[in-house]
C-alpha cells in the first residue's frame, strides 16, 4: 500500500468517526500564481454551490484557495482531493 492509500484510509476513518453527515467541509490549497492552477480549483469545487475565497501570498508567488462546501460522505471528501491532487503544484492543507 503505498504513503497516498495509507492517508486516505486513516482520513476517511477520521472522518467517518468524527463527522456528522451531510457537513460542511473547508479545503485550503495553496496553488501557484503564475499558471492556470487557481481556475483549475475554481473549475473542481464550482458545481455543488461552493463558496471560494481566493488571496494571494505577500510576495504573489502563490494563492491561497479556500472552498467551503457541503459534503455527503467520507468517501465524497476524498475524491474531491484526489481530483485536486491532478492540478499541477498544488499543495493541500
Amino acid at each position: 500500500m503505498s504513503e497516498r492509500e495509507s492517508f486516505y484510509i486513516k482520513l476517511k476513518a477520521k472522518l467517518e468517526e468524527t463527522t456528522t453527515f451531510p457537513t460542511k467541509y473547508l479545503y485550503k490549497f495553496i496553488v501557484p500564481s503564475n499558471g492556470d492552477q487557481v481556475n483549475q480549483v475554481q473549475d473542481l469545487f464550482n458545481k455543488g454551490g461552493a463558496v471560494i475565497n481566493t488571496k494571494k501570498s505577500r510576495t504573489g508567488k502563490y494563492v491561497s484557495v479556500s472552498i467551503h462546501i457541503t459534503m455527503k460522505s467520507a468517501d465524497e471528501i476524498i475524491s474531491y482531493y484526489k481530483d485536486a491532487e491532478k492540478i499541477e503544484g498544488i499543495i493541500s492543507l
